[in-house]
Order: structure tokens, then C-alpha cells, then sequence
């Protein structure tokens, strides 16, 4: 993965819980809306009662946004191959990030 520009790190807040994740200065607005949407999308999950445990609601949640992103994209028609490409692309980036952090974050309660 290239570097795009200056890397910062970013305290984003998930259920709770803090973590700190890299990432180019210029994504930075674009991580904390997607932090934003994934803990209100999480928290919809728990407070439904249908799911316990924060690794399977994360799963249900992904799974979930998974689903509006390839929706949305099929609406669009086939103009949005590319798009959906360059999303493909940016959530990889993201979960990288976040599967990163997640580690570190696990390393330091053992």
C-alpha cells in the first residue's frame, strides 16, 4: 500500500472501546465518519438484542454494510465497476487498519 501523503494516527471510538489508527492525512475525515457509521451501526446490533459478543456483532455489522455498498452499486448501474473498484480498494485499506490496531489492542490486555 502506497503512502498518499503525511500519516497521522486517529483515536476512533468503537462500542466503547478506543483505538488508535494510522492513516494519510488527507483520510483522516473520511476514517472518523466511517468510525462514526460503524459504531452507530454496531450499537443498533447490540441494542437489538439478537446478537452477543462484540466479534459477532462486528461480523453482522460488516456484513451489513457490505450489503448497502454492493446495493447501492447495483442501483447505479455499470458505470459503478469502477467506483466499486476504488471502494473495494479503500475498505481493504480500512479493515488492514483496523484489523492492525485490533491486534495491538489484544496484545495489550495479555
Amino acid at each position: 500500500m502506497a503512502n498518499k501523503g503525511p500519516q497521522t494516527s486517529v483515536s476512533v471510538n468503537i462500542l466503547d472501546k478506543e483505538y488508535l489508527v494510522g492513516c494519510d492525512e488527507d483520510e483522516q475525515e473520511a476514517l472518523l465518519a466511517s468510525a462514526r457509521y460503524l459504531d452507530k451501526t454496531m450499537r443498533e446490533i447490540r441494542d437489538s438484542g439478537k446478537v452477543v459478543g462484540a466479534d459477532r456483532i462486528a461480523v453482522m455489522a460488516a456484513l451489513n454494510i457490505a450489503h448497502e455498498l454492493l446495493s447501492q452499486d447495483g442501483a447505479k448501474g455499470s458505470a459503478a465497476g469502477g467506483m466499486m473498484e476504488n471502494y473495494s480498494k479503500r475498505l481493504k485499506r480500512l479493515q488492514e487498519k483496523i484489523e492492525h490496531a485490533l491486534f495491538n489492542s489484544q496484545q495489550l490486555e495479555i
